[in-house]
């Protein structure tokens, strides 16, 4: 596989490219809705385009669409710990299921003997849950959490911090699944690859920037195009 000869270094996203969690925290936001009396009339598509549109987008679009929401509780961080919440008791109970292609992947990588690192917005705790039920996340020796870099994803430390750390020159790529992450990935030396299963249109953006893109993990396996390596770009501030 080309992949394997091109780079030395492969960035993973982990949210929504190697487990479905996504879907989860899709999940744990209509928990917290239905938790008082609300019901959340949005596909997983549509929550996934507007969160990803920025940080502040769920809560614009509960206190938007639900103003009794606000009145009751206008302190957006309550909210936001009842998701939380909700999130790791959906994740103890259920777990994330790997995406395809996502275990063979790494499987490969790791028999390959490449280094790896996950880059993830999610917390120590997060992470604890869903490598332990998805033991194949634990042969990746590289992991950034969201306390090793200041600012998340679309800026670049999180990204930029794993290249300092287990970078050691050689041809890097990363994969990601968002806009946000796809823009962190741009922000440094690695080939970005956008992997993404349902937005035709993002992936039609990021295609027209000359950036791979693939609906799958699985799909990403199969293909025999050649990889051209990314040309050094400034880096954000």
């Amino acid at each position: 596989m080309q992949l394997l000869e091109n780079y030395t270094l492969f960035l993973f996203d982990l949210d929504g490219l190697l487990v479905n969690t996504e879907e989860v925290h899709f999940r744990a936001y209509g928990e917290m809705a239905r938790k008082h009396g609300l019901h959340l009339d949005l596909t997983f598509p549509e929550y996934f385009r507007m969160a990803q549109a920025s940080a502040d987008a769920p809560k614009n679009y509960f206190y938007s669409h639900f103003p009794k929401l606000l009145a009751e509780e206008p302190n957006w961080d309550v909210l936001y710990r009842e998701k939380k919440q909700a999130v790791l008791e959906l994740l103890k109970k259920e777990g994330a299921k790997l995406l395809p292609g996502a275990e063979e992947f790494l499987r490969m990588l790791e028999k390959a003997g490449k280094r790896r690192v996950i880059v993830t917005h999610s917390g120590d705790e997060l992470t604890e849950i869903i490598r332990a039920k998805n033991p194949v996340l634990n042969t990746v020796s590289g992991w950034i959490t969201r306390h090793d870099y200041s600012r998340p994803k679309p800026f670049s430390d999180s990204y930029l911090k794993a290249i300092e750390k287990f970078g050691s020159g050689g041809p890097i790529i990363g994969f990601e699944d968002s806009e946000r992450g796809m823009e962190a990935l741009l922000g440094t030396s690695a080939t970005p690859v956008l992997v993404n299963s349902f937005d035709a249109e993002l992936a039609s953006r990021y295609k027209a920037r000359g950036v791979m893109t693939f609906r799958s993990l699985e799909e990403l396996l199969r293909d025999t195009s050649p990889v051209q390596e990314k040309a050094p770009s400034p880096v954000r501030s």
